[in-house]
């Protein structure tokens, strides 16, 4: 069934973006497999974005690069947008967390919501509960214990491209750690870790100006150290290097991590992970086989010893199996259709 669909995308970043951003890059890689199996897609994005679909721009250019002040006037205008053309899609599918709600509770839209963040802050929990018949999607298990009374629809895990990384299957020679500088996703630990077991690092990862603070007073002496090396913010060209020349990815999280996309990123190199155990990381890494779930930091110095015993080609095999693109996109277009049909029962209820 050819289904027509819109892709709600944030201004924040392009689609996809050209460093960092999670949230636009996962919009890119369903809009462009969706395209392909054969569904007729509308993304509305910034308008810098590239994609295979029907472009509708909320913008000209990404707000971050554009440094925009005033980051919510010009999603209000792209949910504007998304309303007058409703009638043309079968569903729409949003993934800009709870903004859209106060105009989607009132209009006549078959719709879904992937949430993308984290839930467990105490000031979510009321929107939520105020909006309690918005259809939910969690892309982990793990990220919707928080609230456990919302109409979650489906949970559907990441992926990504199954061409855009290729396997590494030598054992490379150094630690990586990709991603933010940030508290919660503890860059210290990752030193201490590398340190401890005798490994250099090689950190690359984006420094919001919200973490700068964070940065200068207690990551940047760090950096200092001989072991470690910080080469910045990369684009995913960069990444297949950089991860696959890594003996293994350390994702020392201290926080209910929604999902962590780099964990596939590093598993589609053949680069095993060691994670802590907190989030979605149980639901991703298949404890012995793709990495090593552990619980701090000296669990994961004894990690790093036993990463000489797992089978890069093998951690290629899991992802190829679990998190392609292509799973996700067949996953959500089920999502689709089992909410049309209860959208179609809803209203044959009502009419009689």
């Amino acid at each position: 069934m050819r289904l027509q669909i819109a892709q709600v995308a944030p201004l924040h970043e392009r689609v996809p973006p050209r460093r960092y951003g999670g949230t636009e890059r996962i919009v890119s890689y369903l809009t462009e497999e969706l395209v392909r199996m054969g569904h007729d897609v509308t993304l509305f994005a910034s308008g810098d974005s590239v994609t295979a679909a029907r472009l509708i721009a909320g913008c000209d250019h990404s707000l971050r690069e554009a440094g925009t002040m005033d980051g919510l006037a010009p999603h209000f205008a792209e949910f504007e947008e998304v309303v007058r053309r409703a009638r043309q899609f079968d569903v729409i599918h949003f993934h800009v967390d709870y903004l859209h709600f106060p105009i989607s509770a009132r209009e006549r839209y078959a719709h879904l919501t992937t949430l993308h963040g984290r839930l467990d802050l105490p000031e979510i929990a009321p929107v939520y509960r105020a909006y309690a018949d918005m259809p939910l999607v969690s892309i982990s298990d793990a990220q919707r214990a928080p609230l456990p009374f919302a109409r979650w629809h489906a949970t559907v895990h990441h992926g990504i491209p199954d061409d855009l990384y290729r396997l590494q299957p030598e054992r490379g020679s150094y630690l990586a750690f990709l991603g933010r500088i940030a508290p919660e996703k503890r860059p210290d630990w990752a030193i201490e870790i590398a340190r401890r077991a005798g490994y250099p690092i090689r950190i690359a990862a984006k420094i919001d100006r919200a973490d700068r603070a964070y940065y200068e007073d207690q990551i940047a002496p760090l950096m200092r150290q001989p072991h470690v090396e910080y080469i910045g913010e990369i684009d995913d060209a960069d990444k297949q290097d950089f991860l696959g020349g890594a003996l293994a990815l350390v994702f020392p999280i201290d926080w209910p991590e929604p999902f962590g996309l780099v964990m596939l990123e590093a598993m589609a190199c053949g680069t095993p992970v060691i994670a802590c155990r907190r989030g979605s990381v149980p639901e991703v890494i298949d404890d012995g086989v793709t990495g090593f779930i552990v619980d701090g930091v000296d669990a994961a110095v004894d990690a790093v010893a036993r990463c000489a015993t797992l089978s890069r080609p093998g951690c290629r095999a899991r992802f190829e199996q679990r998190f392609t693109a292509r799973r996700m996109a067949e996953d959500y277009v089920m999502a689709y259709q089992t909410l049309l049909e209860h959208v179609r029962g809803a209203r044959t209820h009502a009419a009689s």
